[in-house]
């Protein structure tokens, strides 16, 4: 039997996660109120935030800036009252929200970006309205399957968890997640979760054996009123430890004393080390109080962790409340969720080795938050495809008005634009405060976006009056859309040129080999022998590379793979 840590950690100063190395994490993701045509103070407003200028940084959330009023309702769906409520803070102008992290034992996977993605855009939202946001989200690491997976590679617990908490954050800055205010890990806070334990035994709901405590059920007559449960389904071994000592199979572990190879800390019940359950309650009263407005993570945890959290927290508190359950929807693979202990995962790495960590977020968003999406080859493809051709649109945009100076007068912007820009506008805002319903948001992007390519490329669209002020409205509109959904990249340019290398990852080609099937193909073309020609341009279409010819010469760009394209037509 391996020996036993003992772990004397003092609580110091709480864990901040490293800044992100990404200028894009710092940009402004205010989208600005758009304008009625009759208002022209509000139209010399908007022709002023277009001119060119440095992105002004976010904001450090939770600071002591005032706050701003917000600007716009928000409705989110609550899991207590199985409702949309209005979102009203408890404090005018400012938000508190608690997210639960990641169990850090290894690489997280596509299950996990679906939840920090989530909440990251409700937080870019909730920012974008003018609240001063304090965000909370912890790491787990002291956990029965940390101390096994630590066993297995003879490692230390908490060191290895460590490792895959650092890791973890390389993926969220990958993701475009921006940081929390805070995020504490369980080693830093023993006295915190002690304390906690010390207030439910003295209030009642709590019982010792043995060195181990547990929280009695039967104490708290609201047990299960966030999941629906009723104590009879609480069956032991199920989702609930057995154990003959407890009182009630479904009372949960609040402390559990030391065992041979595990790490422990001396506790007024003998050393030993908290159950999963009451470290998010004893963090979340640290940094946000007993009372907060947002708490959030996967649907898979209503039960039993949320409904332990508020079990606890209540036991310890009766002032204890929060206002809004947040949960989002499971990533599944053939109808299954995607989960660890299924073992049919693929790592958030895995998935970013061959397409663009954008890409992936495009596709999280692309259905709502709380239904469960299907993850695929070909919805990746999609989202890939999708999201090329919205940096190739407005890296075409940056190119022309970099030729231009734009400045803006009275009536600069034509009426048809003023409209496009407002009709988006509205969509912005109802499928945004309607619950974040992002793929309505995300199909909006399709008629500015072809406004522009056609104001770009087309004879009639080249054509327009006032084009250039046009397409640098739309931009602009576009552009700070994407800031509010985490999809802006440093630089449309490198973002491109980043998916079209994952493209040749997922084709197995090089770029000159590209290069020279367009070049034997040209050749083809000369010599009018089109069956050669149109094999050359198919044989790269079933690898996801597609052709474009113009009168500059022919070009590539990545694509949907033919047999993907029509597995996708199947579908639908």
């Amino acid at each position: 039997m391996g020996s036993l840590y003992k772990y004397y950690k003092p609580l110091t100063s709480i864990c901040f996660s490293p800044p992100p190395t990404k200028s894009y994490l710092l940009h402004s993701i205010k989208f600005k109120t758009l304008f009625s045509p009759t208002k022209k103070t509000r139209l010399h407003r908007f022709f002023t935030s277009l001119t060119p200028s440095p992105q002004p940084s976010i904001k450090t959330i939770g600071g002591d800036a005032p706050a701003a009023s917000p600007s716009s309702e928000l409705w989110l769906y609550n899991t207590m009252s199985r409702k949309k409520e209005l979102f009203k803070p408890k404090v005018e102008g400012k938000v508190g929200m608690y997210v639960c992290g990641v169990t850090a034992y290894d690489l997280s996977h596509i299950g996990h970006a679906r939840v920090y993605v989530t909440f990251d855009v409700l937080l870019r939202y909730l920012k974008h309205l003018g609240y001063d946001v304090r965000y909370v989200r912890n790491f787990t690491d002291v956990d029965d399957k940390i101390i096994a997976r630590a066993n297995e590679l003879g490692e230390d617990p908490i060191c290895l968890s460590k490792r895959y908490c650092e890791e973890f954050l390389r993926d969220m800055v990958h993701l475009h997640c921006l940081p929390p205010s805070v995020e504490p890990r369980v080693s830093d806070h023993m006295p915190q979760i002690i304390d906690m334990i010390e207030q439910i035994l003295d209030n009642g709901y709590a019982y010792r054996i043995d060195g181990d405590v547990y929280f009695s059920v039967d104490k708290l007559p609201e047990y299960g009123r966030l999941s629906g449960r009723k104590l009879e389904d609480n069956r032991a071994g199920e989702r609930v430890a057995v154990d003959s000592r407890k009182k009630n199979p479904a009372d949960f572990a609040l402390w559990k004393s030391a065992k041979e190879g595990e790490p422990f800390w001396d506790s007024p019940w003998g050393p030993g080390r908290p159950g999963w359950h009451i470290e998010c309650s004893a963090m979340s009263a640290a940094y946000l109080g007993h009372s907060f407005d947002i708490h959030g993570g996967g649907m898979d945890l209503v039960f039993p962790h949320h409904e332990n959290e508020i079990a606890q927290s209540c036991a310890a508190c009766r002032d204890s409340n929060i206002s809004y359950w947040v949960h989002n929807g499971f990533v599944t693979i053939d109808s299954e969720k995607m989960s660890k202990s299924l073992g049919n995962f693929f790592t958030i790495r895995q998935a970013i080795d061959l397409y663009h960590p954008l890409a992936l977020r495009l596709f999280l968003l692309g259905t709502h938050y709380r239904s469960p999406v299907n993850y695929s080859d070909v919805q990746l493809e999609s989202a890939s495809e999708r999201i090329f051709y919205i940096y190739q649109t407005l890296h075409d945009c940056e190119n022309i008005l970099s030729q231009h100076h734009v400045t803006f007068e009275k009536d600069a912007i034509p009426p048809d634009t003023i409209n496009d820009i407002n009709k988006f506008h509205d969509t912005f805002v109802t499928s945004m405060s309607d619950d974040l319903h992002t793929p309505v948001l995300l199909s909006a992007l399709s008629d500015p976006l072809k406004i522009i390519n056609d104001m770009l490329h087309t004879r009639k669209g080249k054509k327009q009056t006032k084009r250039i002020v046009s397409i640098a409205a739309l931009e602009k509109m576009v552009r700070n859309a994407l800031m509010v959904l985490g999809l802006m990249p440093p630089t449309y340019s490198e973002a491109l040129q980043q998916l079209r290398e994952k493209a040749l990852r997922r084709a197995k080609l090089t770029e000159d080999q590209i290069l020279q099937k367009i070049e034997e193909r040209t050749v083809a073309r000369k010599d009018k022998d089109y069956e050669k020609s149109d094999a050359i341009r198919k044989d790269l279409a079933a690898l996801g590379i597609a052709l474009m010819d113009s009168p500059d010469g022919t070009n590539w760009r990545p694509a949907i793979p033919l047999a993907l394209q029509e597995q996708q037509v199947a579908s639908t």
